[in-house]
Parts: structure tokens; sequence; C-alpha cells
């Protein structure tokens, strides 16, 4: 178990495998997880990372103010509008959107430095920003998660106790938008029981590691082709 930083944008933290030679080598799998607000996206992203050995997490920029017990640099980068827009103009995010009146980006460099060195990222992001990544890395395996109704989205964001009555009928609207695009994505999860969710999510992740495309196979005794 541990912690491990790349680049301030890209951590691996929770199981941690050996250091066992591996069989077979692959460069690392980019894992998009988008959902409503409410829809648990968070939540299930922290728990399959408890689960998974080697699964890095992108910590994306945002403009938007914390929220009670988030962490600077483990939730999010917390910076200004001007900071974010210079980032945007010096070329340094992989993608960037505005969603709900903020700024939301993913640096690219530590992201394309992690996949390099074989780590599988986890990205907790908004539909915008994954179609820009699915442009840019269209390897990546995208996962929209989605509650049983839009009832039971409003009530989860009422019992969140973290927007104004207005914002929530915001971000009503925009689940609606969102919810839409479900089929743009490779997996569907729909998020009635939590541990339920986990286990699909885990269950995608770790196929996907196992995919022959993504894969070159090295056995010491045994001569194989390159492809």
């Amino acid at each position: 178990w541990g912690e491990v930083r790349k680049g301030g944008g890209v951590s691996l933290r929770g199981r941690m495998s050996g250091g066992v030679e591996p069989v077979a080598r692959r460069r690392g799998t980019l894992v998009v997880v988008s959902a409503p607000s409410g829809a648990g996206k968070t939540t299930l992203c922290t728990e399959v990372r408890s689960l998974i050995p080697d699964l890095a997490y992108s910590v994306s920029y945002t403009t938007r103010a914390p929220r009670p017990g988030e962490v600077e640099g483990e939730d999010f980068h917390f910076v200004s509008a001007p900071a974010f827009k210079g980032m945007v103009e010096r070329n340094e995010f992989a993608e960037w959107a505005v969603v709900h009146d903020n700024y939301y980006g993913t640096a690219a460099r530590p992201l394309e430095e992690a996949l390099a060195a074989g780590l599988d990222i986890l990205l907790d992001i908004d539909t915008q920003g994954a179609r820009q990544l699915r442009t840019r890395y269209p390897e990546a395996v995208s996962i929209f998660i989605v509650a049983p109704s839009l009832a039971l989205l409003e009530q989860r964001l009422h019992e969140r106790k973290s927007d104004a009555p207005r914002e929530i009928a915001r971000r009503m609207a925009r689940a609606r938008e969102e919810i839409a695009a479900w089929r743009e994505y490779n997996y569907l999860i729909i998020n009635r029981d939590l541990k339920e969710a986990v286990d699909q999510l885990a269950s995608i992740i770790q196929a996907e590691r196992c995919r022959t495309s993504r894969l070159a196979l090295n056995l010491s005794d045994l001569a194989l082709p390159e492809s």
C-alpha cells in the first residue's frame, strides 16, 4: 500500500503490486468514467482504487471552490480562473471544459508520462471532457454511470447538502443532457447498489487489462512474433 505522485497530475494510491517481472507488457490504459452529478461516480472511483492494484488516478484542475472535506492535490488542483486560462493558452490540457460555470481540465504531460510507464489511469470526468479524450486517445475505455431514475438522482443531490435548490435544478437539467450521451461510451453501469456497481467497474478494468490487443507477451523459453 502507498502513494506515488507523477507531475502533480496523476497519483497512484491504494493497492500496489510487488516487483515481479511481468510476462505480458503493455502501454497503460486510460479509463474514463462519466456520470451526472449525484450518480455516485466519485464514490465508485474511490472504492475501485482500493481493490485494483497499480491503478493511478488523474487529479483534475478546477476553478470551483473546494467542498467540505476536499483536499488540494488529492481531490482536485484548485486554481484561479486566470491561472487556468493561462494553462489553456499554453496548451497544457489533454482536455478541458466549462461545467456549471466552472472550468475543469486534465493536464496532458503527467497523463502521457504515466501511460508510457505502463500505468492504467482512472479519470472521473464530464461528458464534454470524455469526448475530447476519446478523440485524442481512441483506445481509451469509457464507462458511463447512471442512477436507476431521475427521482433518485435528485434525492441524492438533496442528501448531499452541498448545493442550493437553484443549483440542484441546474444540475438536474444538465443530467438529462448527459444521460442522453450514454451510447457514446463502451460500458454502462446502473448504480442501484454500491457493492454491485463497484464490482462491475472493477471487472471492466480487469478485463481490459487482459485484452490481447493491449499486450505484448514475453516468455523466457519461447520466441513469439511481435504481432
